[in-house]
């Protein structure tokens, strides 16, 4: 028989997913643990997560260095000793700080979950923050953000975020170097006894685990004491909006850096799966509007993308791309056409179907892990979205038609409301 190559293959399209479920318990000192018990193989992950992000700063900076010094030495260990034992049994630290939240997680056989937990412990309850750690800590982050300051498309993000949201706001504020330079260890210890030290957490446990590794985490960490009072959130304000473009000249530059969007939404509000498959459309993939004008047929850029990021209390859209300088002002005006199209011709059946098969398959191959499934329902649990956001997923994208695109684009990409910046040059 021989091979038609011609035709395409045939495919069945994704309607629908089922996940496992998620196990809720109680901790002795009321912690909640989140478990996605798969037992395929014998790890596991075990991810501490506080609200301790930049949204609870008294002073730029503190919560990225209080979350990162964690690690650096306690009141039994130094940080060679830390990464040391860990290294015995297998195991890898991650600690990470973002605008909403920090989290500890550590990654294990879980054979060696009771040689690694006492040392978890120890990290969130006995932290030294020696000053000659944090001194390394501070210079490594200086020299990587003057670097990065050089980069056109890093500041334009920096700017861009400052645009929508504000230089002071958690969600505008990025790490500056004269910020870090005049943080102290006071400023940093301060930050970890106000918003974690014996602050309530949440547990998020993904692999192999069983009644006995729960047994296991409730020993250790459900005799800790948690805090009652309440944790001091930004109390300022935001940004004042205006449409006044920024531009960041760059005469040494061949390229410009630029950032299209405005102020959003957050998953849970009811246009977001709308939204979702709009942005899709217009840049969200590789054979995108965007990409298919900007990149292909004009030549203009290696690659240009359009997102929906989401915070807990915000969110934003952004188109960005970095082209040569002289076509800065046609990659701007191709940009605004093509959102005019979007919201003037409805997308062809083809079209929408190709795009939601991209985004289920997507969906769905993002789920292969223990791991990759937790990260999913994180957005659930720390968002307090509805229990069933995963499962309908793919049925809410397969809803969206095209007159729903057109209502959305025209709705929420008015080129009115949208923000521009460009570093580099027009």
């Amino acid at each position: 028989m021989t091979l038609d190559r011609t035709q395409s293959p045939a495919f069945q399209a994704i309607q629908e997913i089922q996940l496992p479920t998620v196990q809720q318990h109680k901790l002795d000192n009321g912690i909640l643990l989140h478990l996605i018990a798969v037992d395929q193989q014998p790890v596991l992950r075990l991810e501490c997560v506080f609200d301790a992000g930049t949204w609870y700063e008294q002073t730029p900076g503190t919560a990225f260095f209080a979350v990162k010094m964690l690690a650096e030495g306690t009141t039994t260990r130094s940080s060679a000793q830390i990464s040391e034992y860990f290294d015995r049994y297998g195991a890898f630290l991650e600690l990470n700080s973002g605008p909403d939240r920090a989290s500890m997680v550590i990654y294990c056989l879980t054979k060696f979950l009771p040689n690694v937990l006492p040392l978890l412990r120890e990290l969130l309850t006995e932290p030294t923050f020696p000053q000659k750690e944090l001194d390394d800590l501070r210079n490594i982050t200086l020299q990587n953000l003057r670097v990065n300051y050089e980069k056109n498309a890093y500041l334009a993000g920096v700017l861009f975020r400052e645009k929508l949201f504000g230089l002071d706001h958690p969600y505008g504020r990025s790490q500056r170097p004269d910020a870090i330079e005049q943080l102290t260890r006071e400023g940093v210890v301060d930050f970890y006894e106000r918003a974690i030290r014996n602050r309530p957490f949440q547990l998020v446990v993904a692999g192999q685990a069983s009644e006995n590794e729960l047994l296991l985490i409730n020993r250790e960490l459900g005799s800790l004491p948690i805090r009652t009072d309440q944790l001091l959130a930004f109390a300022g304000s935001k940004a004042i909006d205006d449409a006044v473009a920024v531009l960041a000249e760059k005469p040494d530059s061949t390229q410009s850096s630029i950032r299209i969007g405005r102020r959003l939404f957050t998953r849970s509000h009811p246009d977001f799966f709308k939204m979702l498959v709009t942005n899709e459309i217009l840049g969200g993939y590789f054979g995108s509007r965007l990409m298919k004008n900007i990149r292909e047929e004009k030549g203009f850029t290696y690659g240009i993308s359009s997102n929906m990021p989401s915070f807990r209390r915000d969110g934003y859209f952004l188109i960005g791309t970095d082209v040569n300088k002289e076509n800065t002002q046609q990659t701007l005006d191709e940009i605004r056409k093509e959102i005019r199209i979007l919201q003037t011709e409805p997308a062809s059946a083809d079209e929408l179907e190709t795009v939601k098969n991209y985004m289920a398959g997507e969906f769905v191959g993002s789920l292969n892990t223990p791991f990759e499934i937790a990260d999913r329902y994180k957005v659930i649990l720390l968002d307090d979205l509805p229990a069933d956001f995963l499962n309908t997923y793919i049925q809410r994208l397969r809803s969206v038609s095209p007159a729903d695109i057109m209502e959305t684009a025209v709705t929420y990409l008015l080129q009115d409301d949208l923000r521009e910046v460009v570093v580099g040059g027009k």
